[in-house]
């Protein structure tokens, strides 16, 4: 009996015939390919993380190395990621960031000194525009532009601000140019997220210690 390949009975097995082939291949490769993506992505935050240390231009390998040098405590508080770290001899708090911009989610990780000013800061972006918002990720000297800022006021409330106009260099950034609704988005996440890290100290053993864990970090107009 000669098939019919012309009935509609045959292109309908034919195509689901092919539906599932081809979903099966695509969750083979999914599955096999995992442990190389999950890998990447822990080390893309690993060199977030040394990025807000200020420790850039190292390969897979050399961040790795330097990450389990000078991360010696990873902290999961309330759900926010914080580490406790130890750079040329110094102590330093990172804490992860997270927010929103103009077209989507922003990120990074803000790096604290013992007296509560900025050893360093990492910011990335989901889908900022390239050249205008993206800037907060791909330009370094903006976010070298938060080192030695001041964090906390007297009352503890976080005083660390992007603006559109400087009135107090000892507390505030000047937003990237042309990208004044980014520069809202990584002002108000940083008040967010820095509120509670105070309370922490950098290597003070804090009350949220009991639900710290030890583990590999996960990988955040105009």
């Amino acid at each position: 009996m000669k098939l019919n390949t012309n009935s509609n009975t045959y292109i309908i097995i034919y195509s689901t015939i092919l539906v599932i082939v081809v979903a099966f291949l695509l969750a083979f490769i999914f599955q096999a390919l995992k442990p190389m993506q999950d890998a990447n992505v822990a080390l893309d935050v690993k060199k977030q993380i040394l990025y807000s240390l200020n420790i850039r231009g190292l390969d897979g390998a050399e961040a790795e190395a330097k990450y389990k040098e000078v991360v010696k405590q990873e902290k999961d508080v309330d759900g926010q990621k914080v580490y406790e770290c130890v750079v040329d001899g110094q102590d330093v708090l990172v804490a992860s960031l997270k927010g929103m911009g103009l077209w989507g989610g922003i990120s990074g990780y803000m790096a604290i000194n013992g007296d509560g000013t900025v050893y360093g800061a990492y910011f990335n972006h989901e889908s900022e525009t390239a050249g205008l918002g993206a800037e907060i990720k791909d330009s370094q000297a903006w976010q070298e532009k938060f080192i030695g800022k001041k964090i906390y006021g007297d009352d503890g409330s976080v005083v660390l601000s992007v603006v559109k106009k400087v009135e107090d260099p000892a507390t505030q950034v000047d937003c990237v140019t042309g990208a004044t609704l980014t520069s809202n988005g990584v002002d108000a996440m940083i008040k967010e997220c820095l509120k509670n890290v105070k309370n922490l100290g950098v290597g003070n053993q804090s009350e949220c210690e009991a639900d710290s864990t030890a583990v590999e970090p996960k990988a955040e107009e105009e």
